[in-house]
Parts: C-alpha cells; structure tokens; sequence
C-alpha cells in the first residue's frame, strides 16, 4: 500500500499501480464515502468510453430524418410513420436505437402498432385478471 499525502485544497495523489489496475484515466469521476473510519473512492463511469461511429455525409442526412421519425413515434404513435430499412440501420449504427430492435421501428412493424393502438383506444382490447379467466374465454 502506498501512502499519500493531502495537499492544501484537500487533494491527493492516486499512486500510478492503483490509477493503471483500475483503467483511470484524467478526467474521471470518483466517488468518495467515508466508510468505517477509511476514505474509500469508487471509479463513477458516467457514459461509456466508446468512440462515436463515423458517419459518411449520406447517412448523416438518414440520420437526421431517421431522429425525427423516432421522436414522431415516442410523441404521435398513430400518426407517425416508420423508418425504412436504411434509416433504422443508420440509427442502430449511430446507437440511436438498438440493433436488436430495429424491427420494431420500421414502417412495417408500425402499420401493426398504430392498427393495435386504434384498437385499444376504440375498446376492441379486452383485458383478464388471471390466465384461467383467459382460457374460458378462448374456449368459448
């Protein structure tokens, strides 16, 4: 263990072997408690380190109509419309969306969506308080 020193405006030295074994790097946030008569500090991870992906000038256009197509379906589901397959591709690319759920923001998987939104809107959705309640009603 290496021993520090506290400065005037109550600062320390990390010893370099603890900022390497921990991936510190200048700029980083600690969180420090005071715990059981210890001053303990926690490396704080406020956003993820990863570069940005880089974008051609073409899909930096899709990536503008593809933001504002996703902030129409968070806003106005019913009158929104989806993204095309190259839109939700270059949103996933640029971590606007999940890759794994790019289906679901497609035009095609939201003509199901708005259909499934008018219903519940209308009344046409009918909810169960169990699944026995359920299966009775399928069997009928």
């Amino acid at each position: 263990m290496a021993a520090v020193r506290i400065g005037p405006k109550h600062q320390v030295t990390i010893p370099k072997e603890v900022f390497d074994a921990l991936g510190l790097e200048a700029g980083d946030f600690l969180d420090a408690k005071a715990e059981g008569g210890r001053i303990v500090l926690i490396p704080k991870r406020l956003a993820a380190k990863a570069p940005a992906p880089r974008l051609s000038p073409a899909e930096q256009k899709i990536l503008t109509r593809a933001k504002a197509k996703i902030e129409r379906i968070q806003r106005d589901l019913l009158h929104a419309n989806g993204l095309t397959r190259e839109e939700a591709r270059v949103a996933a690319k640029a971590g606007l969306i999940d890759p794994e759920q790019m289906y679901w923001w497609t035009e095609e998987w939201q003509k199901g969506e708005r259909a499934a939104e008018r219903n519940v809107r209308a009344g046409r959705i009918r909810t169960f308080s169990s699944a026995e309640e359920l299966i009775n009603n399928l069997r009928r």
